[in-house]
């Protein structure tokens, strides 16, 4: 039997939540489960997500539910890192490291907001603010602005200046830094295993800088020994209260990482995780796996508010600081007349970060090419599935005689095998898997085209050019480079490119 005590504590442990859940309608069955739990809170994948009026009744649907404090999220960072694919698409935050233009930083944080708040959301899990100074980092890579912490600092908070000041709250993340790991944590727990005045030298640095000035902060499922041995951050209150909350003063919203990934639920268990969270400092759970998982949360939750081993002050300190992000940040979808003058400006973005490695050259106007890439790329559950083969060598044939050559394994793909004929050979990289040794000893190309992880760069010995994502418009600047309408002068934000 559910006692109104119980009832009143399982509420409150809904708002604490934030849930995913499928489909691309509000079916009544979910409508009365964020009804029945107070749930505020909700993030969408592409897998909700159609078109621009499908999504916009999908999100005004959810605010009817959840009412004014709705918080309805989105991961639109940029790059490979979108869920809505077809509004202006922005670059990644490491094209932007490329450019070194934080006006232009701004005026893209600016457009992605606009274009998220005319589809009903108000609360962005970007800018990223982690340096990616280790090239085998599985996840990080070019979402990252670059590995220097105070440029990085500076492009990524004049983003998110641009994206408040069109409505649209920001979430950095992953507090205190993802860039110097080689496991991701959807997988397995990674450790960041530095002494503590580096980690303030480098990883925690943008997150202090940002701690005055970001409304939320997106906690790391990382174990970082130097601060705690134990705990990853997601639930150290040596890191999320100490250090965050008392010694950064940061007064913002802290929300953990997806509480599904492996790195958490697998080792501790949803329920127990979530507990453990709030306990150490977070204010809101992100419970995005299945109604069953959500519903141990819920349960475990309420428990522990109902025993006490959650404070009910700090419960309801939660609650306000949830409260304040919802009124700073209302959920009010509006139209979208700027969305031409949005693509120009992507457009424009894209191009100026467009990099090159090496001494690059461009085949001649009609020449016989050649173009080695990889088949299509599926999504890796973090980022949208990457650029077919076919759209690669369609976007080249405009310029050129393409044949093409695609290999499903990088590794068993034998590139001695390819004809002797002429043929200006162009690799194209259009995942972010870095390449074997395979590849790295043999793979020769007359020109490296990275559009995805710029690191590929340096797996194969061979001139490159460096788009950080594969959206129509880095395919567009490349063909103007080939094209001879445009130089490539952005630089790469992190060591090895120079």
């Amino acid at each position: 039997m559910t006692t109104p005590q119980t009832k009143d504590n399982r509420r409150l442990a809904g708002q604490l939540i934030m849930i995913r859940f499928p489909g691309t309608e509000l079916d009544a069955e979910t409508a009365d489960f964020l009804r029945a739990n107070a749930i505020r809170a909700v993030c969408l994948f592409r897998a909700n997500m159609v078109d621009s009026a499908q999504l916009a009744r999908l999100t005004a649907d959810l605010r009817a539910v959840m009412g004014p404090q709705a918080l309805i999220a989105i991961d639109q960072e940029g790059g490979a890192v979108v869920r809505s694919t077809w509004v202006p698409a922005p670059p990644a935050a490491m094209a932007l490291g490329a450019a070194d233009d934080a006006g232009l930083a701004r005026a893209v944080g600016a457009a992605v907001a606009r274009a998220a708040r005319s589809l009903g959301f108000n609360w962005n899990f970007a800018p990223v603010l982690d340096l990616n100074n280790n090239p085998d980092n599985p996840v990080i890579a070019e979402r990252s602005f670059g590995a220097d912490p105070r440029r990085a600092t500076e492009l990524a908070m004049a983003w998110m200046e641009g994206s408040h000041s069109e409505g649209v709250a920001c979430c950095v993340k992953h507090f205190p830094g993802h860039g110097d790991t080689h496991v991701d944590s959807h997988r397995d727990l990674p450790r960041v295993d530095k002494p503590l005045e580096q980690l303030r030298q480098f990883e925690f640095a943008p997150f202090r800088a940002a701690a005055g000035q970001a409304p939320a902060m997106m906690t790391a499922h990382i174990v970082y020994p130097a601060l705690d041995a134990d705990n990853p951050a997601t639930m150290s209150r040596r890191i999320l209260h100490d250090l965050l909350r008392e010694e950064w003063n940061f007064g913002g919203v802290i929300i953990t990482d997806g509480m599904d990934m492996h790195a958490i639920a697998g080792r501790y268990g949803v329920g127990n995780a979530a507990v453990r969270a709030l306990g150490a400092g977070a204010d809101m759970v992100m419970a995005l796996g299945t109604r069953e998982t959500q519903e141990e949360t819920l349960q475990a939750i309420g428990a522990a508010i109902a025993s006490g081993q959650l404070d009910a002050g700090q419960v309801q300190r939660r609650l306000a600081r949830l409260a304040a992000l919802a009124a700073a940040y209302p959920c009010q979808a509006r139209d979208y007349p700027e969305d031409a003058a949005d693509r120009a400006l992507m457009a424009e973005a894209w191009r100026r970060g467009l990099s090159a490695r090496g001494a690059v050259r461009r085949p001649p106007a009609g020449a016989k090419l050649r173009l080695v890439v990889r088949q299509d790329v599926v999504s890796d559950g973090v980022s949208e599935a990457g650029v077919p083969a076919a759209a690669v060598a369609a976007s080249l044939g405009r310029l050129y005689d393409v044949d093409m050559v695609t290999f499903a394994d990088a590794e068993s793909f034998d590139w001695g095998a390819l004809p002797d004929d002429g043929r200006f050979v162009v690799l194209a990289s259009t995942s972010r898997l870095r390449y074997g040794p395979r590849a790295r000893a043999g793979w020769r190309p007359d020109l490296h085209l990275a559009l995805w992880n710029p690191y590929q760069a340096l797996d194969i010995a061979a001139p490159a050019l460096l788009t950080y994502g594969f959206a129509a418009p880095a395919l567009a600047a490349v063909n103007a480079w080939l094209g001879g309408e445009l130089e490539a002068t952005g630089r790469c934000p992190v060591p090895g490119f120079a």
